[in-house]
């Protein structure tokens, strides 16, 4: 009787959540929910100030599209296929990563509409802050949420760009909390999302935090991230940002990211970032790609480069990358360059490598 009106008791709390929007799911948790009175800002700090024994507070906003996964698991789970695994997470667990993934093949399954965004309050301060997608069940032992209704997805990223740090100078824990709040901007539907990651890679900001913009550009926002990256690509003045950027590119779903790759492969001024451009463009293959691998080992001024170009073709799929491989170990003038190739050709176990060294060892 007693656990049937505990029920009871929370089930009003529970179905304001639902009017709202998706149903989080919530276990073990004293829910109370709240309206945004006078915007999200005031009505977050409010409740931080007046929140003296540890809770949490949270809200839910549309989250960028796409079949995104955002939870933790146990390890046993770790193990298991993503169909099997529990997808619940505890907010105060040891585990308090985030775990991000994006099933690209799950096209008309379960998709995630809802972003939840929550702050773990401790002395009248923010302490941790995490982000979870609306299939992940969270268990908040027994602790207070304050679910906040109604949140404008502006508002949220508002909020969320105040924890942004812009020092390098930062403790373990604030700058754990600067890079969940970026990724949480990132993963917002909101176009607004676009125009405050931008503000990020000033060149004025940290080198850090303008690489982990560049991953989330991207990784989770489309067009607009592609036009951000290729600018940083071509103008960001350090060369570890153009790296992380070339990385950014190769993961995008932008058709015109391979030619921004290409671009930096041919002209960037770092030897750094050419290889790594080569290497990425590597893992994309294609007719583009592959002409761009060819062309660095034939024009590119710097040995490093040339053999970094060996390895990708080494990466490429063997119908492609094999007989380039030959080409350049037949013929290539540079005798380090052709000493690559016939290594890499040696990894292959390919018949027609095997072939090549019996042409040349029985001349």
């Amino acid at each position: 009787m007693n656990q049937v009106l505990r029920l009871m008791a929370f089930l009003p709390l529970f179905f304001g959540i639902v009017a709202s929007a998706k149903e989080p799911q919530l276990l073990n948790a004293k829910v109370q929910t709240h309206s945004v009175e006078g915007g999200l800002e005031k009505t977050f700090r409010g409740l931080v100030e007046n929140q003296r024994e540890t809770a949490w507070i949270g809200y839910a906003v549309p989250a960028v599209q796409g079949n995104l996964r955002i939870c933790c698991y146990s390890s046993m789970d770790r193990n298991l296929p993503n169909a099997l695994r529990k997808r619940r997470c505890k907010l105060d667990g040891h585990d308090d990563g985030m775990n991000f993934e994006t099933d690209r093949d799950n096209v008309e399954g379960d998709r995630t509409n809802q972003l939840l965004v929550l702050f773990r309050v401790s002395e009248n301060t923010v302490s941790k802050i995490r982000v979870f997608s609306d299939d992940c069940e969270l268990d908040a032992g027994g602790r207070t949420i304050n679910w906040v209704l109604d949140v404008s997805p502006k508002e949220s990223i508002d909020l969320l760009a105040s924890f942004v740090k812009d020092t390098d100078d930062e403790t373990r824990a604030s700058r754990k909390n600067s890079e969940t709040a970026l990724a949480a901007i990132a993963l917002h539907q909101d176009g607004s999302a676009d125009e405050t990651l931008e503000k990020f890679v000033d060149a004025k900001r940290p080198v850090e935090l303008r690489k982990n913009v560049a991953f989330w550009l991207g990784n989770v926002r489309g067009q607009k991230g592609y036009e951000i990256l290729h600018r940083m690509v071509r103008e960001d003045s350090s060369g570890k940002v153009r790296e992380q950027c070339v990385f950014a590119l190769s993961i995008s779903k932008v058709a015109e990211a391979v030619t921004a790759m290409v671009e930096a492969a041919r002209n960037d001024k770092s030897s750094d970032v050419r290889g790594q451009a080569l290497f990425w463009l590597s893992q994309k293959a294609g007719e583009k790609a592959t002409n761009a691998i060819a062309e660095a080992i034939q024009n590119d001024p710097e040995t490093d480069v040339k053999t970094k170009a060996v390895f990708a073709l080494s990466q490429l799929p063997k119908d492609d990358g094999i007989p380039k491989l030959i080409q350049v170990a037949r013929a290539n003038k540079n005798p380090a360059v052709r000493k690559d190739a016939m290594f890499w050709l040696g990894q292959s176990n390919d018949e027609r490598a095997l072939a090549f060294f019996q042409e040349v060892l029985t001349k």
